[in-house]
């Protein structure tokens, strides 16, 4: 089966969502994943799109010949008001034809936060059932920053049909230095979205290039998914590096050179 490798448009994050998607057309991309992660990259904004913008957005899709796969809406779990988010970015997924959204564990650290998490996303996993989408929980930060420390909360949510791991390779390293040739293993058979991120330097270290740019082994973490039988997508992310985002040259430019690298590696066909 040919693997299912996806731009994101985080490497616009700056600029506009149709600068974005014409970015990762342009690029060479035939799939993507759109960022709605309030504060973060708000190519979609889930407190305050439209349907009316959805829609354009989707003949936008079309018209570029993208498909849109995935959403990232990741949002304080734990929270009313970021449980009420991620369950529009539920619906703003389903109306764009996508089959999964991603999002994290929102930082959750009283005893209070934890059991209000639990409950939540019990409601949002109905919800996204509901509109026949999987959720991806992505390794980052404090709840969930590795798989290894993940397995027990997804054990604890107790919906493998809807609800598994978004692996981000490029976060286990950042945020606890640990080596995802090893963690991944805890992810295996539990995925449903892999963020396809490099990392330069180590724990604490933001600098993420692009794919095939950076000091992973990326490709023995493909072999490491696909031997285990995860048939799901690998999004290309791109986040530069502490000086921010450069201009939208620049961030073409780091599109263009994902794409490059991609078919180098045999993950993208020209």
């Amino acid at each position: 089966m040919e693997r299912e490798v996806i731009g994101s448009t985080i490497v616009f994050a700056p600029h506009p969502i149709d600068a974005a998607l014409e970015g990762l057309a342009a690029a060479g991309y035939r799939a993507v994943e759109i960022g709605a992660v309030k504060g973060w990259f708000e190519h979609i904004d889930p407190d305050t799109v439209s349907d009316k913008e959805i829609d354009r957005i989707g003949r936008k899709l079309a018209d570029l010949g993208l498909t849109p796969v995935s959403l990232s809406g990741h949002s304080a779990l734990q929270t009313e008001d970021g449980a009420a988010r991620f369950g529009r970015a539920i619906d703003i997924a389903a109306a764009l034809g996508m089959r999964i959204v991603n999002t994290y564990t929102g930082d959750a650290t009283t005893d209070e936060e934890i059991d209000a998490y639990f409950a939540n996303v019990a409601e949002l996993c109905d919800r996204a059932a509901n509109a026949g989408l999987k959720i991806g929980m992505e390794t980052d930060s404090n709840m969930l920053p590795t798989a290894e420390a993940g397995l027990a909360i997804l054990d604890r949510i107790g919906r493998p049909d809807i609800l598994g791991f978004n692996y981000d390779p490029g976060n286990v390293v950042y945020y606890t230095g640990a080596d995802p040739q090893t963690d991944v293993r805890f992810a295996l058979g539990r995925m449903v979205h892999f963020h396809f991120k490099d990392k330069i330097g180590g724990k604490g270290v933001f600098n993420f290039p692009p794919p095939g740019d950076g000091e992973l082994d990326l490709m023995g973490l493909v072999r490491q998914c696909e031997a285990a039988g995860f048939t799901g997508p690998f999004s290309a992310e791109v986040e530069f590096d502490d000086k921010g985002w450069p201009d939208l040259a620049g961030c073409q430019a780091a599109a263009n050179r994902s794409v490059e690298n991609l078919r180098r590696m045999g993950m993208l066909r020209a």
